[in-house]
């Protein structure tokens, strides 16, 4: 339940620094998303290929067994 709460109330937190009328941080943040997205992109890509080499082997092995 705490984590619950805590998790809506940094939603809050987050849309209220970008909304104009909050802390008027909406080009800080989309600078910052700028940056973070290309980085981001290539530790999401490394991992899905960790996956599919993972499966890729188990599909083998299951292979082996039959």
């Amino acid at each position: 339940m705490k984590a619950l709460f805590l998790g809506l109330v940094l939603i809050f937190v987050a849309v209220m620094t970008i909304l104009p009328a909050g802390l008027g941080w909406k080009e800080d943040v989309l600078t910052f998303l700028r940056g973070v997205l290309p980085v981001l992109a290539v530790f999401i890509g490394l991992i899905l290929i960790f996956v599919g080499i993972g499966d890729v082997k188990d599909r083998a092995d299951a292979k082996k067994e039959k």
